[in-house]
């Protein structure tokens, strides 16, 4: 059964990019535009990893982290931010808030395959 990755970016062209990114190596994607909508779809879907950015209009990156952390039947999802933000403290914001990865854009994608790979295989 194909793995589910949930990518939630506002940008159109990224999430397009990440998404067929996560296609091209067998997972099936759901996308969503902002924390608000990824959360509106996880009691839906069976996500197995979510992809996420941190600025985001709505529910940004670090509450959808939050969010999915308190939340006792999505807890576990591991959880990559793809972000612009690059410095220390964000970094360690981010993994503070439960990301297991936090990636700088511009990002290689053969790396952010690397690190999905890391929780779902």
């Amino acid at each position: 059964m194909k793995r589910v990755i949930l990518v939630v970016e506002d940008s159109p062209t990224i999430r397009k990019f990440v998404s067929f990114s996560m296609l091209s190596h067998g997972y099936n994607v759901i996308a969503a535009s902002d924390g608000m909508e990824a959360l509106e779809k996880l009691p839906y879907e069976k996500i197995d990893l979510i992809i996420t950015d941190l600025n985001m209009p709505n529910i940004d990156g670090l509450e959808l982290v939050r969010t999915v952390r308190r939340t006792p039947e999505f807890k576990d999802i591991p959880i990559i931010i793809l972000s612009s933000l690059s410095s220390q403290n964000e970094v360690q914001e981010g993994l503070r808030a439960g990301a297991n990865s936090y990636l700088i854009k511009p990002f290689d994608p053969k790396r952010v395959v690397y690190e999905v790979s890391k929780y779902l295989n």
